[in-house]
């Protein structure tokens, strides 16, 4: 019997302050603020996160602000916009998405990446 993948959603007019930490599949439609740990996250068009941000795989629909660490992609679709600072492996940004950050793509392991990250921010 297979194992359901973790699935969560933030739904629209759902704000989340604070500490938020997921496995599996997240989907944000409403807001969050402060920090987000996770594996897959991805920001529908209606949902907006300003945060510090640790994930393997981000897609970016909606709005990002703040600081993101992808050790695997980030992806920026037609409709999302991205600002702050990003440390990621690969980087995706449709026609029309809109990415104003500091950006370093490595490929390294996670480990790795962190270390780059807090290189990148001392800067």
């Amino acid at each position: 019997m297979k194992t359901a993948k973790e699935f969560s959603i933030i739904d629209k007019d759902l704000t989340v302050e604070g500490i938020l930490s997921s496995k599996g599949k997240l989907v944000v439609k409403g807001t969050v603020r402060g920090r987000l740990d996770g594996e897959t996250v991805i920001i529908a068009e209606e949902g907006a996160v300003y945060a510090e941000t640790k994930v393997a795989s981000m897609t970016v629909a909606g709005i990002f602000e703040g600081d993101v660490t992808a050790s695997e992609e980030l992806v920026i679709l037609s409709t999302g916009k991205c600002s702050g600072r990003v440390v990621c492996k690969d980087l995706v940004i449709e026609a029309k998405g809109v990415l104003n950050a500091q950006v370093s793509c490595i490929s390294q392991d996670a480990s790795e990446t962190e270390e780059a990250l807090s290189a990148f921010i001392d800067t």
